[in-house]
Formats: C-alpha cells, structure tokens, sequence
C-alpha cells in the first residue's frame, strides 16, 4: 500500500479564522494611528492647491480609473450573482464550492456594500475638494466628530469607490478559512485577497488625487468590507458546514446497493 501523497500547495499553512481576525485588528491599530497622526490633511495639502485640485478631471483618473473601474465592478458583481446561484456540481473529481458558501460570499459582498452606503449617507463630512483650504466653501473637520457638520455636503466618508473593490474580500475566504476540512488551494486565496486589495487601493489612491477622499476614507472602507466579510463568514460557518454534511448524505443514499 502506498503512503499518501503530500500536496504542498493544498496543505501549506492556511491562516485560520482568528489569524485573519488578528490581522483586521492590527489594520484597526494602524488606521487610528494615522487619524491620531492627523496626516490626511498634510496628504491632501501636498496634492491640492488653494485653486482645487489639478488632477480631478485628468482623463486616466476620472474617466479610466473611477469611471471605467466602477462599471468593471458592476460586471464583475453580475457575475458572481450567477456564479452563485449556479448549480453545484454534482460529485466530480474536482467538485466545485458548495452552493451555500457561494450564497454566503455574494450576500457578505452586498452587505459590505450596504456597509459603506449607510455610513456615507449619515456622515457629515464632507469632501477634500469641497474644502475652503482648496477652494471650496466647507471648513475641515474630523470624521471622528460625528454631530459637527462642517459646512459642506457632507456624505464623503468613507470611501465608496473603493468599496467596488474592497466589497469582494469574501470572494478569498472559502480558500482561506473554508468552512470544514477541505484540500482547497489556499495560493487561490492569496491570490485573490490580493488582487482585492490592489485593485482597492489603486480606486482609493485615484480618489486621493483627485481630491474626493482623504486617505483615511479608503482605509476605513477597507476595515468596514473586511469586518463584515469576517464577521459574516465566521457567524455563517455552522451553516455551510451543516450543508455539505447534508449533500454528503443525500449522495451516499442515493447510490446504488452493491
């Protein structure tokens, strides 16, 4: 008899639940660490001018990088309503998610969404660009003074754009933290953890430089997608294990005597 093979790439070390936890705790730490520093608005002050700011309408940011990016997420997000509904693959070699924990990813990804939506649409603050240090009419005030309007429109925290990308963090955690043991690849996980993350940071940068967002807001929109993704995932969990439980019996019984 032959000792079981040993696959690398689907038993290397795969961060638990608490590890991924742990580290949306320090990302917590770092982020009022810069809102202590008070560096959005040197940052924006190095990018702006009491004139606004040069970069708003150049055509890579504006029209390629928020424009052409957020219509490339609203496919991407149509694609994985099917993605999720689709019907799981019956047995197989290399069977595909569960349908459950495809559910749970499109669901955490609509939430992260609502997420951002419902804390912009109670901020008061307001936006770089409508600032008076920048030519506009709002004084600058903290996120953290939640009661303090500063004379502008207001709605700007945090960061929506980045929420197009930031939105899909779940879309790594069936590789990252499955919900029962499984030989899944954790290198897919990886991968697409960072091609989330990129993809955020670069729409959250764009709107830096355009003068729409502090950095500020692209990091807590970034701490409000992970914490519901997690959150979400790990409450879910109970859930999509009980399911594959139940396909493994409705499999068993359904096959045939010998």
């Amino acid at each position: 008899m032959h000792a079981p093979t040993h696959n690398p790439s689907l038993a290397a070390a795969r961060p638990p639940l608490p590890r991924l936890l742990q580290a949306w705790a320090a990302m917590l730490l770092l982020t009022l660490g810069w809102d202590v520093s008070g560096a959005d608005l040197a940052v924006m002050q190095a990018i702006g001018h009491p004139d606004g700011f040069a970069w708003r309408h150049q055509w890579l940011l504006e029209v390629v990088l928020h424009d052409g990016l957020r219509r490339v997420a609203l496919g991407l997000f149509a694609l994985l309503g099917l993605w999720a509904l689709w019907p799981a693959r019956p047995g197989g070699v290399r069977p595909g998610l569960a349908r459950r924990e495809r559910v749970v990813v499109l669901l955490l990804v609509l939430l992260s969404l609502l997420a951002v939506n419902l804390v912009k649409s109670s901020s008061r603050t307001s936006c770089p660009w409508e600032l008076q240090l920048f030519g506009g009419h709002a004084s600058y005030v903290s996120h953290w003074n939640l009661w303090v309007g500063d004379g502008g429109g207001g709605r700007c925290f945090p960061g929506g754009h980045a929420s197009s990308a930031f939105a899909f963090l779940a879309l790594c955690l069936p590789w990252l933290a499955p919900p029962h043991a499984a030989a899944r690849p954790a290198r897919r996980g990886w991968g697409v953890l960072g091609a989330v993350l990129l993809v955020g940071l670069v729409a959250g940068a764009t709107q830096t430089l355009r003068g729409a967002h502090h950095p500020s807001h692209t990091l807590w929109t970034l701490l409000i997608c992970g914490g519901v993704s997690l959150a979400g995932w790990y409450t879910a969990r109970p859930w999509m294990a009980a399911g594959r439980r139940e396909g493994r019996s409705a499999s068993q019984a359904a096959e045939p005597s010998p």
